[in-house]
């Protein structure tokens, strides 16, 4: 027995063969929104850790223990030697002027060296004399006015737009004197 299809209709057509990939085209369709989706959020948090930090930094109103970021040290000519040691620093920006306020130990041996790395000498520290001023010293709690301590001082004075750098030694505690460096920018 044979189906003759009436004149005018038309065969019924099997629909086309389609390939059952759902899977692969859901693992697709994932994979184009969540991973650029996740980068976007991790992004997101790293960016505002850096805000945080920079906010935290910019909030201070005394010294931070730890050392100033490379940028800082190299914008003050401030730079910090190995084996030394109790970090703290404090910035301070203004229209005019930026200072940067740096506190830190190391041997004496170190000391000379840290010395020509700013551009002066172990020969041009003067002693009993505090090259930092009363009003540089008050904003970060420094006393460098204590009776008994051997203090000794020299202050780098640069030419165009580079930093002053006041530098004031306490040799009180003879293996490890503590470094105090006032360094100032002015626009």
């Amino acid at each position: 027995m044979t189906t003759t299809t009436p004149p005018g209709v038309r065969p019924s057509r099997r629909p086309p063969h389609r390939p059952r990939h759902r899977l692969l085209t859901l693992l697709v369709v994932v994979l184009l929104i969540a991973v650029p989706l996740g980068y976007l959020v991790r992004s997101a948090f790293q960016s505002r850790e850096s805000g945080e930090d920079k906010q935290r930094n910019a909030a201070a109103t005394n010294l931070t223990y730890g050392w100033p970021n490379k940028v800082q040290r190299d914008v003050y000519d401030v730079p910090l030697p190995s084996r030394s040691s109790h970090y703290a620093f404090y910035e301070a920006n203004s229209w005019q002027t930026s200072t940067l306020y740096v506190q830190f130990r190391l041997p004496p041996k170190k000391l000379g060296e840290f010395l020509e790395d700013v551009g002066t000498s172990s020969s041009a520290l003067r002693s009993g004399h505090v090259t930092i001023g009363g009003r540089h010293a008050e904003k970060v709690g420094w006393d460098l006015e204590k009776e008994g301590h051997d203090y000794a001082g020299t202050t780098y004075r640069q030419s165009g737009n580079r930093p002053d750098v006041a530098i004031t030694v306490d040799r009180t505690y003879r293996s490890m004197p503590r470094v105090y460096v006032v360094s100032t920018v002015k626009f």
